[in-house]
């Protein structure tokens, strides 16, 4: 099955900036967790510049965002705002995802965001995560809650997480995995694993009609009406039902 033309994408420009997108849960000013997510976006920054490879950053604070994203999730439809951040994650090539820990668990605005995305929004993105905490005792919220959900989604998350707990921002080892975390996403995008994974699985996915992903632009023309579930969908008879019906 040939993909629909809107999924095709041409070669990548060799000189256009890589986009880096940091999605930061973060509400305190100044924000721990939008910190280490800037930490880690510069640092890969850095590593693909060193490279010639340029690159940019975007943020996406959802802190500003916490009504329209509880809008949506009642009326299933995004406000302009939260379209325009569902577009940038789109068009992102990576993100850095950073949370606080709440309750022993990723914040709810964090997993509320999550909920009003798209399910192929972000296939085969490399995404480094990230948590702040005020205890070390969280340290494994990353991996047990963060890692599954992207994992969901379809992402690419990094081998190495973040994780910061009080203590460990004047500790070389955090400075260490940063730079570890940020040079393998910054190898997965040298290396264009995404998009040849998305370029040779993307008819394998389930993928959201009308939805936001910059490859998932269905049309009602793309919708086959022929269907038994299609036809009864629009008022039509199976044809193994039109058998079974007798005028009185």
């Amino acid at each position: 099955m040939q993909p629909h033309p809107a999924q095709q994408h041409d070669s990548p420009d060799p000189d256009a900036p890589v986009g880096l997108v940091v999605v930061s849960a973060g509400v305190s000013n100044p924000s721990a967790t939008r910190l280490l997510a800037d930490r880690a976006a510069q640092k890969a920054v850095d590593l693909l510049r060193a490279s010639g490879t340029p690159a940019t950053v975007g943020v996406i604070e959802l802190g500003p965002l916490a009504v329209d994203i509880a809008q949506a999730i009642v009326s299933g439809f995004p406000g302009e705002r939260l379209q325009a951040a569902f577009e940038r994650l789109a068009a992102a090539d990576a993100v850095i995802a950073s949370t606080p820990v709440y309750k022993a668990g990723i914040s709810g605005l964090f997993k509320s965001f999550a909920d009003v995305l798209d399910n192929d929004l972000l296939i085969a993105k490399p995404v480094i995560l990230a948590a702040t905490a005020g205890t070390a005792r969280h340290a494994m919220v990353v991996d047990e809650q963060l890692r599954p959900l992207f994992a969901f989604l379809r992402a690419l998350p990094v081998p190495t997480s973040l994780f910061a707990a009080s203590e460990d921002w004047g500790d070389r080892a955090l400075s260490s995995r940063i730079e570890r975390a940020a040079t393998e996403a910054v190898l997965l995008l040298r290396a264009d694993v995404g998009r040849s994974i998305a370029d040779r699985a993307w008819n394998g996915y389930q993928h959201q009609f009308g939805g936001n992903a910059t490859r998932a632009e269905h049309r009602v023309t793309d919708v086959d009406f022929s269907t038994d579930l299609m036809r009864l969908a629009t008022g039509g008879r199976r044809d193994d039902d039109a058998g079974d019906h007798h005028d009185g």
